[in-house]
């Protein structure tokens, strides 16, 4: 066997999204075969680590390979032409934007719960609280420890598996935050670059609601991998959701899909079902934008209150846990459904 047979035998491997097998798209990075050790090294271009699809395609490469009578190794990444200088946030992999179009949607509730649920996957994952005027990330999972500084860099604290750094670490308590455009753009921009977030394969962002100044400065300044509309079922929320739709797609970002909070409620006493603020409305805004659904979380108390010791309800057990956890896998599978899409021109 050479290199060429161990190519061809994966040409079998199909990409689930993509349509194509790995090779014709230009998802092997290389091959790498020592006949005399028994073992074939085989790097893949596949940029959204612990994603279910991803999984699946490495387990079928390995499975190709598997009646070769070699050992098959694989790593994963993707090629890029930038130096580790001219990269902005050089140790991460996809940057991830969760946005709303209003407040009161539970977009933060969305973002805690993703980055929870990307590192009970086994992802290694941080978590930008970006929400100048009204940052609640920090109170929302219970972090008391701040961050460390050695007057240069930022050393974020860790909670449920995530690097976390948000606005409330910077202000006082109390205090309201006033200010204007520059001086937004001026302490995002220095948190991007004086953060030590290391290697990470997911920084969430959470997103102040709307599309004003911290939005643009995140769009212009860092590599998004792609943007989490988050909307609840009713049509003022849904308007909104539209506004930040077109605010992405004026600047070339990638939307992963949108996701529907508060869909429905179950009543614990009677058992009835009850969609308080309508029903579909997520689902049909993403089919009349040709995106893809992320999923509908209900309206849950656990969600307010969290679940054991305040963790993530995504963490823990039930319908609305269940949810959250195929949100995060569709986020992840889209994620890799952009970087691979890039690295096969598109296609």
């Amino acid at each position: 066997m050479n290199e060429a047979d161990v190519r061809e035998r994966l040409r079998a491997v199909t990409d689930p999204d993509l349509g194509d097998d790995v090779v014709s798209l230009g998802l092997v990075n290389g091959i790498d075969l020592d006949e005399g050790a028994g073992t074939v090294h085989v790097s893949l271009a596949l940029g959204a680590p612990f994603s279910p699809h991803e999984s699946t395609i490495a387990d079928d490469v390995r499975a190709a390979l598997s009646d070769a009578g070699l050992d098959v190794e694989l790593s994963a990444s993707i090629p890029n032409d930038l130096s580790a200088d001219e990269q902005v946030l050089p140790g991460v992999e996809n940057v991830i934007a969760v946005a709303s179009g209003k407040g009161g949607v539970g977009k933060s509730t969305v973002a805690v719960n993703l980055a929870a649920g990307l590192s009970e996957l086994g992802a290694r994952v941080g978590l930008f609280d970006a929400d100048v005027y009204g940052p609640n990330v920090p109170r929302m999972v219970a972090a008391e420890e701040r961050p460390q500084t050695d007057g240069e860099t930022i050393v974020p604290p860790e909670r449920y598996g995530v690097k976390l750094m948000s606005m409330d670490f910077l202000t006082g308590e109390d205090d309201p935050v006033i200010w204007r455009g520059p001086m937004v753009h001026k302490i995002i921009t220095q948190l991007v670059e004086d953060v030590e977030w290391g290697e990470l394969d997911y920084l969430v962002m959470d997103l102040p609601p709307g599309t004003g100044d911290t939005q643009l400065t995140i769009l212009q300044t860092l590599p998004l991998t792609g943007a989490v509309i988050v909307t609840t079922p009713q049509d003022v929320a849904l308007d909104d959701a539209t506004k930040g739709l077109r605010m992405f797609g004026k600047h070339d970002t990638n939307v992963l899909g949108i996701a529907e909070n508060m869909a429905g409620f179950r009543c614990p006493d009677c058992g009835g079902f009850h969609e308080i603020f309508g029903s579909g409305g997520g689902k049909a805004l993403a089919a009349d934008h040709d995106l893809p659904f992320l999923g509908g979380i209900p309206l849950d108390p656990a969600v307010r209150t969290g679940g054991d010791d305040g963790a993530p309800v995504v963490l823990g057990d039930g319908d609305t846990a269940d949810a959250f956890r195929v949100l995060v896998e569709n986020v992840a599978n889209n994620a890799g459904v952009v970087r691979r899409r890039e690295m096969s021109g598109g296609r």
